[in-house]
């Protein structure tokens, strides 16, 4: 069986954290966890964390505590590699 391509490993992984109304600090420490542990990790942004701004600016905020890269925002769900 071929290998999965990476975009495909990316669309298959579930979304291990969530940020909510405590915002991307309350999760940071746990997103670096997870990257010392997986190549990509996926999370999603409630409602309640987005308030007036877009997933896209939270996920660049996110990835900055953690030094990670965005590799894809889809919706309210971004991917994070390191």
């Amino acid at each position: 069986m071929p290998t999965k391509s990476r975009d495909q490993r990316i669309h298959d992984l579930d979304a291990t954290l969530r940020v909510g109304k405590h915002g991307v600090d309350s999760v940071a420490d746990e997103l670096g966890s997870q990257l010392d542990d997986n190549q990509f990790v996926k999370v999603k942004f409630l409602r309640a964390a987005r308030g007036g701004t877009t997933t896209e600016a939270l996920a660049d905020e996110l990835s900055g505590h953690v030094s990670a890269d965005v590799v894809q925002v889809r919706g309210h769900t971004a991917v994070f590699e390191r």
